[in-house]
């Protein structure tokens, strides 16, 4: 029986909940409704007073959150959108990121954000925040695109004693799925040679990993063997895989549906002309979103991310080079 993207989200909650007492999920809707996606459906009938409705003040609940942490509890927070998490903007990154360095008390929180673009969503419901919150200290930043990495790093972050920005795609939601949950392979931190190559390396993350494997399949009939990275967690990002890869090819694009200013895909290409200019062959190169808000219409929103047909344009250019 296979299971989805978003199905695997809501096993690992109840898994939490199941084995940690301590563990409560706090959010918008998020009881008898099961959240705006349906995360949390059921969990509230099997753990009761332990998923709780929360008010619609994003600034609230993570002021509740970070205040039970401290206590000894371990929250997990439903945003119902990523974008909405600006409203909690001072308490994460003035709170929860400098708890433990101001008083040697961990913060144990996990902050889910349903991140990222689905047609029609439009400006205020389709954002990319993980570069926003990567820029602070004292946050761990999640950005899972397998169903197995949303299951067994939710589980992980949820462990953590620090601060966690759990960014989950609503896109894969249910466009993703996997037979099992299988066994936990890799840590938070460190990222997954999801496909291997020598011509060229793709840095990813979250669904730009499945663009840009797609992009490299259709590469391989030309004979171009495109290696792609999943990064898996942009903080820490590990920089040693991007760099090994970038070894083997000599090529290096970076992929994000973010933004492109101040984003993850800049940090990783300074990354690599700072600590491995001499690997490369050609200039590096990047593919973002475009820099204008995000369109409503579903023409509109395909032209503005990126896709299979503009990661591989931007691959063939980067070979020709």
């Amino acid at each position: 029986m296979s299971l989805t993207y978003l199905e695997a989200i809501r096993e690992a909650q109840y898994e939490a909940l199941r084995s940690d007492p301590k563990v409560f999920i706090y959010g918008q809707d998020i009881g008898a409704f099961g959240g705006a996606f349906k995360a949390t459906k059921n969990l509230s009938k099997e753990f009761p007073g332990r998923v709780i409705d929360a008010p619609i003040s994003e600034d609230a609940m993570v002021g509740l959150a970070i205040g039970a942490a401290i206590e000894g509890s371990r929250p997990i927070l439903e945003m119902q959108f990523a974008d909405f998490s600006s409203v909690g903007f001072n308490q994460i990154v003035n709170q929860a990121a400098t708890m433990f360095w101001r008083t040697n008390v961990p913060c144990p929180i996990t902050i889910r954000l349903p991140s990222g673009g689905t047609a029609g969503s439009g400006p205020f419901h389709s954002q990319s925040m993980e570069a926003i919150y990567a820029h602070y200290p004292g946050l761990v930043i999640v950005t899972p695109a397998t169903v197995e990495d949303a299951y067994w790093m939710l589980l992980e972050s949820i462990g953590l004693d620090d601060p966690v920005i759990f960014c989950e795609h609503k896109f894969l939601y249910y466009h993703l799925k996997a037979e099992s949950l299988g066994e936990k392979e890799l840590p938070i931190g460190k990222a997954r040679i999801a496909r291997p190559g020598r011509h060229a390396t793709v840095v990813a993350y979250s669904a730009m990993v499945h663009e840009a494997l797609r992009a490299a399949e259709e590469l391989q009939q030309d004979g171009y063997q495109i290696e792609v990275v999943d990064l898996r967690s942009v903080k820490p990002i590990d920089t040693d895989t991007i760099l090994a890869s970038v070894a083997r090819t000599g090529r290096l694009l970076c992929v994000g549906e973010a933004f492109p200013w101040g984003g993850v895909t800049a940090e990783v290409i300074a990354r690599v002309t700072a600590e491995g200019f001499h690997l490369l062959d050609a200039p590096p190169m990047r593919l973002n979103s475009k820099d204008t808000p995000i369109p409503y219409h579903t023409n509109l929103w395909k032209a503005h991310r990126p896709t299979v047909a503009t990661i591989t344009d931007s691959l063939r250019r980067l070979l020709r080079y």
